[in-house]
């Protein structure tokens, strides 16, 4: 496996959180489009039950950090009392990936102090619309309001993604990638919004600590029946109720089952010894009744970590 690194650069405002499994599902759709479903399908055989994905995607951070670790905030140092502050503080500079893990909360920073308040997040006003008729409807005014995220005109985002190059290529990969910024990514695409420009593509290093012994995930993932030891295993999980996208989400049922997920952040630690390993997880299917054959990515990047048993014991 290849990992690589991509510069994002945003031009409209984002009305859907920018998590890898939902750019994985846009890119498995632009690949499909330009190259068929056999040739999708192909690169899909392994993704489920054979740990074999050929391509894994993280979520998207501020260029240069890291999500900070879920792990007990009573066995890190603290860099003040206020602890709503300090929970706040939810970015980690990647070049100090490889100080001492209990040191990390002190040099974490939170999303003001990296955007210097110039992210912004505001409600934009929608109303139902039938259709059919191009009115509301029989029930009449229905607005609603969807979040949208605005960055700075300089921000960049920065996407890991690990991929089987004997299965995508660099090409195939960024052509997928600028054929999503050109769309738009996730809701409201179709009103222009979510759209980027790829910076830059390049290959790229997720680093290991000396004497790692856990993997900090760099994206959601599914880690059941993964090997893990579920009392040192720290996450934060969240249900993600997904959606087809494309062409599928016109076609009657849009809605795919619920999937539970650990956040971004997890420290997963192996229940046997530590193995380097680009990526965690697992691919899931039968996520779909209209398209059986759809898979949601449970495969997450990660970094190797130094967490011994001391960390858990003080």
């Amino acid at each position: 496996m290849k990992t690589m690194l991509a510069t994002i650069l945003p031009q409209t405002a984002f009305a859907t959180p920018p998590h890898g499994d939902t750019l994985f599902g846009q890119l498995c759709w632009s690949l499909r489009n330009r190259y068929g479903d056999d040739w999708l399908a192909e690169r899909l055989q392994g993704y489920v039950g054979q740990n074999a994905p050929f391509l894994v995607v993280s979520d998207w951070f501020p260029a240069g950090y890291w999500p900070r670790p879920f792990l007990p905030p009573v066995r890190t140092k603290p860099s003040s009392v206020d602890r709503k502050a300090e929970k706040k503080k939810i970015w980690l500079p990647r070049d100090k990936v490889h100080l001492d893990l209990k040191a990390w909360l002190s040099l974490c920073q939170s999303e003001e102090e990296i955007w210097k308040s110039d992210r912004k997040i505001a409600p934009q006003p929608h109303n139902s619309i039938n259709r059919l008729t191009g009115t509301t409807g029989k029930e009449g005014f229905a607005p609603f309001q969807v979040d949208q995220t605005w960055f700075p005109p300089d921000a960049r985002l920065e996407i890991w993604l690990v991929v089987d190059p004997d299965r995508l290529d660099e090409a195939e990969l960024r052509t997928a990638l600028e054929d999503v910024g050109r769309s738009g990514f996730g809701k409201d695409a179709s009103t222009g919004i979510g759209k980027f420009v790829v910076e830059k593509l390049e290959p790229a290093e997720l680093p290991n600590q000396k004497n790692s012994t856990a993997w900090l995930t760099l994206g959601f993932c599914a880690p059941q029946g993964c090997g893990l030891d579920p009392e040192r295993s720290c996450y934060s999980v969240l249900t993600r109720f997904g959606r087809h996208g494309d062409v599928a989400a016109i076609q009657g049922r849009p809605f795919k089952q619920p999937v539970l997920l650990a956040r971004a952040g997890a420290v997963l630690v192996p229940s046997s010894s530590f193995v380097e390993m680009s990526c965690v997880g697992q691919g899931i299917s039968k996520i779909s009744k209209m398209m059986p054959e759809t898979v949601t990515q449970g495969y997450a990047p990660v970094v190797g970590l130094c967490v011994d048993r001391e960390f858990y014991d003080g």
